[in-house]
């Protein structure tokens, strides 16, 4: 089955240059465009796109804006943030509000696509560039006195590290560093279903609702 893509961006240019880079590969469709975050929301419904490669900076309604309304409305949508900006804010925001993904548009044909299919598989996609501005502002500083007074009030208990066994412990870190379930598979020797079966266990403790709230989630958390 295809992946189904809607393009989301207010230049023209770029949205026929991504068609272009896209349309031929035989496991993806391009079902849409929309220059502006209002149009996309509106075609959502109708189109039913498994990706939205949005832009971050658009009239109207911001691609911030887009990405959580789309969270909270259609929340089978994968957001793959593809943008000119390279502003921690703006990745922290794209994070934070439930982006699977965030590229820069100067990347690579084949990082693209690389990114569109771990997106659509349900993984994470951030490129070394935008993991570790997350790392950084979400770990150090600013949370190290948070997770501390956490800790200090509950014994820790409440953290999602102190929740999950060993085995679970190992398999959220990978994913805080944004690996695969593939690339988690093949490091602990185990299938990639195992791996899908252990995630979802950790999103129930978490009680979060999908792996990129998980991931925000751990990285605010881990000490």
């Amino acid at each position: 089955m295809s992946i189904r893509i809607l393009i989301a961006d207010d230049h023209s240019v770029v949205r026929k240059g991504m068609v272009t880079l896209l349309e031929d590969e035989a496991d993806i469709q391009i079902v849409g465009e929309a220059s502006d975050g209002d149009e996309a929301l509106a075609l959502i419904p109708g189109l039913q796109p498994d990706v939205l490669l949005l832009d971050i900076t658009m009239p109207r309604m911001s691609g911030i804006e887009v990405t959580k309304e789309v969270s909270r409305l259609y929340p089978d949508v994968r957001i793959l943030v593809f943008s000119m900006h390279n502003n921690p804010d703006y990745i922290l925001n794209a994070v934070q509000n439930g982006a699977a993904g965030y590229l820069l548009k100067d990347t690579d044909r084949e990082e693209i696509l690389r990114a569109v299919r771990n997106v659509a598989a349900g993984e994470l996609y951030y490129p070394p560039n935008a993991s570790s501005v997350i790392i950084r502002h979400l770990i150090v500083p600013r949370n190290v006195h948070r997770y501390a007074e956490v800790s200090a009030g509950s014994g820790g208990l409440s953290s999602i590290w102190n929740k999950v066994t060993p085995r679970e412990h190992q398999i959220l870190q990978c994913l805080t560093e944004g690996m695969s379930s593939k690339e988690i598979a093949e490091r602990f020797d185990v299938s990639p279903h195992t791996v899908a079966n252990q995630r979802a266990s950790i999103i129930r403790k978490a009680r979060v609702k999908n792996t990129a709230e998980l991931v925000s989630l751990a990285l605010k958390e881990q000490g």
